[in-house]
């Protein structure tokens, strides 16, 4: 068989290379092999719903229209380009999340304990494994007005809006 060299001319720099089956074109970057290279990884569950490599944190910066809950967020914190944020919140007996609205969705699904939470005007009572989809623009807050913890996952946007606290006469049952 006969070799040729093929050359390839690419914005006037040129390369040659070997005419077989063998050949590969060039490799062109894209974008998406500039971002970090992921690592698969695992967050063992530690008991009492606490996970390795994971840190407790406030529910949010400011003290105000919430208490007694806090965070974990399992997804989200550790490079992962996914499109989805996966976090962890557990709310104290008598604790509340704030009540606010934003124009992102989002997905709670109960793990601990029960809780209620409010959507809209109404309260509903959730237990294990009950799972709540909150459409943009619903006004919500969840809340523990029981003698347990209230754990639950949220699953939300990566890229997201901040929530607009509403004002109102404690709504928090």
């Amino acid at each position: 068989m006969v070799m040729k060299k093929v050359i390839l001319s690419n914005m006037g720099k040129q390369t040659e290379y070997a005419d077989s089956c063998d050949w590969k074109a060039p490799k062109i970057e894209h974008k998406r092999e500039k971002a970090k290279a992921q690592k698969s990884t695992i967050y063992k569950h530690k008991g009492n719903f606490k996970w390795s490599g994971v840190k407790t944190e406030k529910y949010k910066h400011n003290s105000r229209g919430w208490s007694a809950i806090v965070r974990n967020v399992l997804i989200g914190d550790h490079g992962e380009t996914c499109k989805f944020h996966l976090r962890y919140f557990e709310i104290q007996p008598n604790g509340y999340s704030s009540l606010e609205r934003h124009n992102h969705e989002h997905v709670v699904v109960c793990i601990r304990g029960k809780g209620k939470v409010l959507m809209g005007e109404k309260f509903y009572t959730i237990k294990y494994l009950d799972t709540i989809y909150i459409a943009p623009n619903t006004v919500h807050q969840l809340s523990n007005p029981y003698d347990e913890p209230f754990g639950f996952f949220c699953i939300v946007n990566a890229k997201r809006d901040k929530p607009k606290e509403v004002r109102s006469k404690n709504k928090k049952k």
